[in-house]
């Protein structure tokens, strides 16, 4: 049977029947109401972050299936720090982010990243943080990332 996959990004758990799924879903004759509960309930955990939702639907026989993605690294140091936007300029720091937060996020992101250790992962959201210009424990993300390497940091 063939199937069509409807994409797009969805603050977590506020999916309604309007756009971007509403509309590209209701030529389908498919329950819009019940897929949205199924995202809702999906993303209720990303509440206030953009999550990249599919929906895939069995056009013969109108069976569907949602599958939620990983918000990006950047949005959730966002959120774990209550802020809007990272830095705009080069050496602005917007804020502090504590190595628990780092690990917490990296293990939020271990089924994306699967097959990276504990260090790799933290070590990822520690390059966006300074990207981003947050710190981490006060230091240049580029410090703690060698202290992990070098053992002083121990995860």
């Amino acid at each position: 049977m063939p199937e069509t996959i409807v994409s797009g990004l969805i603050a977590g758990g506020k999916a309604t029947a309007g756009p971007p799924f509403g509309p590209a879903l209701g030529p389908l004759g498919v329950n819009i109401n019940k897929i949205v509960e199924e995202i809702n309930a999906k993303t209720k955990q990303f509440d206030g972050i953009n999550v990249p939702v599919k929906v895939i639907v069995d056009t013969g026989t109108k069976e569907f299936r949602v599958e939620i993605g990983m918000p990006p690294t950047s949005a959730l140091i966002l959120k774990e720090l209550g802020i809007k936007l990272g830095a705009k300029a080069k050496g602005e720091v917007v804020g502090n982010i504590t190595l628990e937060q780092v690990k917490k996020i990296a293990n939020a992101k271990e089924a994306l990243l699967h097959g990276n250790d504990l260090a790799s992962r933290v070590k990822q959201v520690l390059g966006t943080c300074k990207s981003m210009g947050v710190t981490c424990e006060g230091e240049d993300p580029r410090s703690v990332i060698k202290k992990i390497n070098s053992g002083e940091t121990k995860l």
